[in-house]
């Protein structure tokens, strides 16, 4: 009898998933018409609910269509040293005094990369992400 309901269940996964296949088609995305076909399918499967695994395995390969397609298209490109500063700043909530007591940073150096006036150097890096416990790699995209 497990051997049935296993059976079953696969069956009914690959239903689910074949369907979906057949109503938007798992190719790459090439214009904004598709984009806005696998968008709108993503929306109606995240609001139904609880979804199947045939569903869910849909979901994760359209998903990825759709990301590919946005890279190519809607690139965004890395946040500033100064943005980067600032949101780090205001998710811990601290000031730029906080921060020089925090790090040793000179008042100076910590308003002139709020300011845009100054790039992170590799030891600014080091420092600020010791400070905000946060790995370097998220401070140094625009080494």
């Amino acid at each position: 009898m497990a051997t049935r309901t296993k059976t079953n269940r696969r069956r009914k996964v690959a239903d689910s998933y074949l369907e979906l296949v057949m109503e938007c088609p798992l190719a790459s995305i090439k214009s904004e018409s598709q984009l806005a076909a696998a968008q709108a399918m993503i929306d109606r499967l995240l609001t139904q609910g609880k979804m199947d695994d045939g569903e869910e395995m849909y979901l994760d390969a359209l998903s990825d269509l759709v990301a590919a397609y946005e890279d190519l298209h809607y690139s965004i490109p890395p946040a500033s040293d100064a943005d980067m500063l600032r949101h780090l700043m205001e998710a811990k909530g601290v000031t730029q005094v906080e921060l020089h007591r925090g790090t040793g940073i000179p008042k100076s150096t910590i308003s002139e990369v709020l300011a845009g006036k100054k790039p992170f150097s590799k030891t600014l890096i080091r420092t600020l992400a010791d400070f905000f416990q946060v790995d370097t790699s998220v401070l140094a995209s625009n080494l």
